[in-house]
């Protein structure tokens, strides 16, 4: 729910806040009345309300096109991981034999999908078969697959529904594939639109499909004041959870962007590859006692600091071979 608490700005109040307000105020009746004067009443008293963010064209369109990404890499998984389930009713040999989330082995099984089919076919004409159709290592894919083939010799009843219910998966996941191609392709278009991309792309760890992703879910950074603000909504910046004589307990935000967080964290995976500050800060984090994801996130959390200096003062990142992380002024 948006409300307006002076003239030009707008927060944001969530419905559980209205919610529970309602039971504070006499009858048990609801309408429309009713909750705008709950609403007005919240927007006037309170002042931890956040407001509402509004962001620029290129990170309006980047927050739709990442997200709608992220259906269609949903969409792919459980197509995989169905492909395997029939496979494995009546070809576990071939099912164990590849990785379905290739171009190749999903070839394959557009064409040949049973032990039968392969072994009329042959090694040789497998081969060239997926040769023609680009395939990489077509040879050896060949042999795999007869050995596959040559492993089972039983005809189980799921076998002629299976195959062909795996060449149709088979085929709409290549399709898949194409369009979140040509996906990525207009991702990086309206990525290069955007002032903030040679900053983030700077930084080890960010590269084109994470700095979209980042900037579809930040937006205008103003908005939020401080880097202590921006990791609380990114999941990376503990809670306190005090209560009596129980002091000192810290834990998760309840409330956080989980695509943001994501984001964050596999950036900092990812910079342990060629940042020898990342390696140097996920290292100490290890020598304190920190498992491997308290250390990501307590580097995720240092890095996103590093990156709003950067935003802020317009510089690209740089770092000399043993230096550590630099922390936002």
């Amino acid at each position: 729910m948006r409300a307006s608490i002076r003239p030009g700005t707008r927060h944001y109040i969530p419905g559980r806040i209205v919610h529970h307000a309602a039971a504070t105020y006499r009858g048990d009746g609801k309408t429309d009345a009713k909750d705008a004067r709950i609403i007005a009443d919240q927007a006037r008293m309170r002042r931890d309300l956040q407001p509402v963010r509004g962001g620029d064209q290129a990170s309006t369109d980047l927050r739709l096109l990442t997200t709608y990404r992220t259906d269609l890499t949903y969409d792919r998984v459980r197509m995989i991981n169905r492909l395997r389930a029939l496979l494995l009713d009546y070809f576990p040999a071939l099912e164990a034999a590849f990785d379905y989330s290739k171009k190749a082995p999903l070839t394959l099984l557009t064409g040949y999908a049973t032990p039968d089919a392969l072994r009329r076919l042959g090694t040789a004409r497998l081969a060239a078969w997926l040769r023609a159709r680009g395939c990489r290592g077509s040879a050896a894919m060949a042999d795999k697959a007869l050995a596959a083939a040559h492993a089972q010799h039983t005809t189980l009843p799921t076998q002629a529904t299976g195959a062909v219910l795996v060449a149709r998966l088979a085929a709409k996941i290549t399709a898949l594939d194409a369009d979140i191609a040509a996906l990525d392709a207009e991702i990086a278009e309206h990525l290069a639109r955007h002032d903030d991309t040679d900053i983030i792309i700077s930084m080890p760890g960010f590269g084109p499909l994470l700095a979209a992703t980042f900037i579809a879910n930040t937006g205008d950074l103003t908005a939020f004041g401080t880097a202590d603000r921006l990791a609380s909504m990114a999941g990376l910046a503990p809670a306190p959870y005090d209560s009596g004589r129980i002091s000192g307990n810290h834990h998760r935000p309840r409330r956080y962007n989980r695509r943001l967080m994501r984001t964050c964290y596999l950036a900092a995976l990812s910079s342990l590859k060629n940042s020898a500050a990342s390696r140097a800060f996920y290292a100490r984090k290890r020598a304190e006692g920190k498992s491997h994801k308290q250390a990501l996130i307590a580097l995720a959390r240092r890095r996103l600091s590093t990156l709003w200096a950067m935003l802020r003062d317009r510089t690209t990142y740089r770092e000399s071979a043993t230096a550590p992380l630099a922390p936002a002024a």
